[in-house]
């Protein structure tokens, strides 16, 4: 069956959904008590938040279509589980707040899993391996370790795993939407650093080859990348779901071939 994206304003979100021919639904907030796999079959859509700015996990390709490694790996999860995947677009800690009032059904979009949200979370089976790069303007020497942060001032999503570990190293951290926004603050001066993925980094500079940036250094481990659910009985079946859906699509390498696709690398293996 053929399908289409179409895009539309919702509730002051941009909206995004994949749908088959016979048109499109804005999602009606999910309700919470009862199961929520059994909800999601029978509308025959999986509601996914994300935030559409963040290349190459979640972002708008040149024709305006949404695109990229989570959006991708969310419309395999959704056929597996036979529906659709309905995408709602909006800013992380308003993606958040959505996921927890029951908006959504799921976020996919490069969620680190940390102790912290594995208390508020349940978490699927994780999906992809991400390591953290501190990135710097290609002149500076003074950050060379973590440690070189304290007393720096840093700039990410407010919420993020990024600005919690500028904090914990000692960071001021300026709140910013989105990743182009961020490198603004960091080109004009006003910040010293920015703290993302080894291979957002890696696709900036790929889209962007005169810029003067580099890393200044990385995290010595990757962090697990998996998807968030709200806790409780009514997420149970979808989280089990979701985890045969994540380990049919690692056997049948669609997660491999995904990464090689967006990220040049294997990024869905610890390894």
């Amino acid at each position: 069956m053929r399908k289409y994206f179409t895009t539309i304003l919702a509730g002051g979100l941009l909206l995004t959904a994949l749908s088959a021919c016979g048109g499109t639904k804005v999602p009606e907030e999910t309700g919470q008590g009862e199961d929520l796999l059994a909800r999601i079959q029978a509308k025959g859509e999986m509601v996914v938040a994300m935030e559409g700015t963040w290349a190459p996990w979640t972002y708008h390709d040149e024709s305006g279509a949404l695109v990229g490694y989570d959006t991708e790996v969310a419309q395999a999860i959704a056929e597996k589980l036979g529906v659709t995947a309905t995408f709602v677009e909006g800013e992380w800690d308003g993606l958040l707040a959505g996921l927890d009032a029951g908006r959504y059904d799921v976020m996919v979009n490069g969620v680190d899993v940390t102790s912290e949200r594995a208390e508020k979370y349940d978490f699927s089976t994780p999906y992809a391996y991400n390591r953290m790069a501190v990135i710097v303007k290609g002149d500076n020497e003074e950050i060379q370790s973590m440690e070189n942060l304290s007393g720096k001032k840093t700039a990410n999503t407010i919420s993020s795993t990024y600005a919690e570990t500028a904090r914990a190293y000692g960071a001021e951290v300026t709140g910013v939407d989105d990743l182009a926004a961020t490198f603004e603050l960091l080109y004009s001066g006003r910040i010293d650093a920015t703290l993302n993925a080894e291979v957002t980094y890696y696709d900036y500079m790929a889209q962007h080859p005169e810029a003067d940036l580099k890393i200044a250094c990385l995290a010595e481990e990757a962090d697990s990348v998996a998807i968030p659910l709200r806790k409780g009985e009514e997420t149970k079946t979808l989280r089990e779901a979701i985890d045969q859906a994540i380990a049919e699509l690692a056997e049948e390498g669609v997660l491999t071939e995904l990464s090689n696709k967006y990220f040049g690398t294997d990024i869905s293996k610890a390894d």
